[in-house]
């Protein structure tokens, strides 16, 4: 697997944050999607040892079938603290050696985090979508910022995430009675062709199936 825009990891809060903004202007937050597609993966990261290993997983998925093809964790050492909004720092370098131990590589990434609808425009699903240049979506089950209205207690509705004037993502319901996701582009998808996918992605739960996998794997 090629990493696009290679940086180091080792960086202080502050530089990280500055390497966030140098970052947002290379994201495509435009349709880039392969004309077919047929291995959707989830994302997700669970921690062990009290939080000093950092436990990847990414669990490819059949489309439209969505049974489970691939997957792979990997883990690495903890190396970055936790602070909100730096959330790819700490967690992607495991994601990229989990994605390496692939036999094949999916067709688009669903992220369990944030995409576009992040302070700086960067979230992990945009950092992650950037290194491997793969297709990527953030698909959050909490907001990291930006307001919106009430969504309707109906399938498949949602409702615009802004900031200010922007509009960052898209609060979806999944499903009627369960509370809305948080759905924003990543890398190489509008915001419209994400929920769509999303959509495709949920069967008979509030999470997509790829993130139910990738969070039962991660998890362990």
């Amino acid at each position: 697997m090629r990493i696009h825009h290679e940086h180091p990891w080792n960086l202080d809060p502050k530089a990280a944050i500055a390497l966030q903004n140098q970052l947002r202007r290379l994201v495509k937050i435009e349709d880039e999607l392969p004309a077919d597609i047929r291995r959707v993966a989830g994302v997700d990261v669970g921690f062990e040892d009290g939080g000093k290993v950092t436990r990847a997983a990414v669990a490819v998925l059949d489309y439209p079938g969505l049974g489970l093809i691939e997957s792979s964790i990997a883990r690495l050492p903890t190396a970055f603290p936790y602070v909100p909004g730096l959330l790819s720092f700490r967690e992607v370098p495991a994601i990229l050696k989990a994605l390496a131990g692939l036999a094949v590589l999916p067709d688009l990434l669903l992220v369990d985090g944030q995409g576009y609808a992040h302070p700086r425009r960067l979230g992990i699903a945009c950092h992650l979508g950037l290194l491997t240049d793969l297709p990527s979506i953030g698909a959050g089950k909490t907001r990291l910022c930006g307001r919106h209205e009430e969504v309707p207690d109906v399938k498949g509705a949602w409702v615009p995430l802004r900031d200010k004037e922007e509009t960052l993502g898209a609060v979806l319901r999944t499903r009627r009675g369960v509370q809305p996701i948080y759905v924003s582009a990543g890398h190489r998808i509008g915001l419209a062709t994400a929920v769509e996918w999303v959509l495709r992605c949920t069967g008979r739960f509030r999470l997509p199936e790829t993130t139910r996998q990738a969070h039962r794997l991660a998890s362990g």
